[in-house]
């Protein structure tokens, strides 16, 4: 059986079968959707002699040569959709809904599999994250300067019932010059956003969700403008724990880590800090000295992040006394509930 479905009944169906992605190898690994397995019809080098042969010859002889190539491939692809989907039931896309997973379908509906084919394929995927990205929501945001702890109260809010999303986490980054140390390589801003549009389809859209403050980028990966413009209009709680325990903080953190990685994060912001502290930076860096080296990073990313928060349009401002993220998230919760935010 051989159906074709438009998006929202596709994610549905997600939820419990599996989800083969027919695009390049290349494609898939730029952004996919994040339950789809990759299942090409053609290797990256494949797709390019079909779409040159497109470009120079024209329909007809590009899908003969697609033809010579899947043929072949056949018997393989339906062994290999047996051992992902064993039930006989799979959801199937290409980049359009086109040719490629057109054929694909076929050759798996043929075999005795039920297969659901997008509508519009990966394309009109994206363009529903996009309109989640535009709709209006209920933000609520955890800012404060570096080493306020934000991110370890997440997990905590999340255990006391509130809708999260780590976007430091989905973006493999701490959003800083020493954003990526300890953390796996970040996806592309395109697969970013399949992430953060996925999350976002899993919550209630009538409850608020606590997100940590950041800049449009983090690291290299980009926020949806939409999104980001909501964020920067939202109410923000701005976590005030006294300087000595940031540094406390993060020099812990940092005492850990490999010299040069944090060498080369100094070197970052060289132009920031100035010759004199980056120079007395790294000097705090071979010696083992953490408590100066954050101390000084600090002086540049504090200042920093006051001309941001100087840009947002509703702060409220919360003292802390400790770095317990368990302790501090009950106060966040009980300071939004004091100003009606949740």
């Amino acid at each position: 059986m051989l159906q074709s479905i438009n998006i929202e009944e596709f994610l549905r169906l997600s939820e419990r079968l599996p989800v083969l992605d027919a695009r390049a190898p290349k494609e898939y690994a730029v952004g996919h959707m994040p339950a789809a397995k990759s299942f090409p019809i053609f290797s990256d080098e494949e797709r390019a002699r079909v779409g040159t042969a497109y470009k120079q010859q024209g329909h007809d002889p590009a899908v003969l040569i697609g033809l010579d190539l899947f043929g072949p491939k056949m018997s393989g692809f339906v062994k290999q959709a047996t051992k992902l989907a064993p039930e006989k039931e799979v959801l199937l896309h290409c980049w359009r809904g086109g040719m490629r997973s057109g054929a694909m379908a076929w050759l798996l509906d043929f075999s005795g599999f039920n297969v659901y084919l997008l509508q519009g394929g990966y394309k009109a995927y994206r363009q529903y994250l996009h309109q989640q990205f535009e709709k209006p929501r209920k933000l609520l945001i955890l800012s404060g300067f570096t080493g306020s702890g934000k991110t370890d109260l997440l997990p905590y809010l999340q255990q006391q019932h509130q809708q999260v999303i780590d976007l430091e986490g989905l973006a493999s980054h701490k959003g800083s010059a020493f954003g990526s140390i300890g953390m796996d390589p970040q996806p592309s801003t395109e697969h970013f956003e399949n992430l953060l549009g996925t999350e976002l389809l899993t919550l209630d859209s009538a409850k608020p969700v606590w997100l940590e403050d950041e800049s449009i980028t983090i690291g290299r990966a980009q926020l949806p403008k939409p999104f980001f413009d909501q964020m920067q209009q939202a109410p923000a709680i701005v976590l005030h724990v006294p300087l000595p325990l940031r540094v406390q903080k993060l020099a812990e953190e940092y005492c850990q880590t490999d010299k040069t990685l944090l060498e080369a994060a100094i070197l970052k912001v060289k132009k920031r800090l100035g010759g004199l502290a980056t120079k007395e930076a790294l000097e705090a860096i071979e010696t083992g000295d953490m408590e100066k080296m954050v101390e000084i990073a600090l002086t540049y990313y504090d200042k920093a992040y006051g001309y941001e928060l100087a840009k947002k349009q509703h702060v409220l401002q919360l003292e802390l006394q400790s770095i317990n993220p368990e302790e501090n998230a009950a106060k966040v919760l009980a300071f939004a509930k004091q100003h009606h935010l949740i």
